[in-house]
């Protein structure tokens, strides 16, 4: 059975630890937990492990947020990845920082890179996790909120953020998604 994992962010050095990038840090710690590391390739940054009788296959689109699906899409066809093995994370502003929410399929929300692997894969039928990042800003300011670095507090907590997050992936792979919903949701 094979995974394709995808985290969400927007590539450079400037976005680094940036609250929309949280996707990026997520899998970047999986990986390493993994023992293994991303390498440059087509449309992203890829890395693949075996996990419990299970092949992980791990994806940061490097085309921006806007454009992820192109991405996405292509990763997907290249690994012939069933829909229901696709699992993507990333940032939610409707959530409070912290909190994660797995859901088999859904909207976009008015997250762009959501909107972006829904119009590429013509469905929105593949799950996600999404993890909060919070609200706290001004009317108008959202996207200056998003690519804003972490606060001191935030980044103290990120460590157990990714914990959590590395079991709800292994409930997702191991257990599939309703058993992982229902154990983390």
């Amino acid at each position: 059975m094979k995974f394709l994992i995808i985290g969400l962010g927007n590539v450079g050095s400037e976005y680094e630890n940036t609250r929309h990038n949280i996707g990026f840090s997520i899998l970047d710690h999986l990986v390493s937990e993994l023992s293994v590391s991303f390498v440059e390739e087509k449309y992203g940054y890829y890395a693949s492990s075996r996990y419990k009788s299970r092949t992980l296959h791990f994806l940061k689109p490097s085309l921006f947020m806007n454009n992820s699906g192109k991405s996405v899409k292509f990763w997907k066809q290249k690994l012939k990845i069933n829909f229901e093995n696709l699992l993507v994370i990333t940032d939610d502003l409707a959530l409070d920082f912290s909190k994660t929410r797995l859901k088999a399929r859904g909207s976009d929300g008015g997250h762009n890179g959501l909107k972006s692997i829904n119009d590429y894969l013509h469905t929105s039928m593949y799950s996600r996790l999404r993890v909060g990042i919070g609200n706290d800003f001004k009317r108008g300011n959202q996207s200056n909120y998003v690519l804003e670095k972490f606060s001191d507090f935030e980044i103290s907590e990120i460590k157990f953020i990714k914990q959590k997050c590395q079991k709800i992936v292994d409930c997702f792979v191991t257990q599939g998604i309703n058993s992982a919903m229902n154990n983390f949701n």
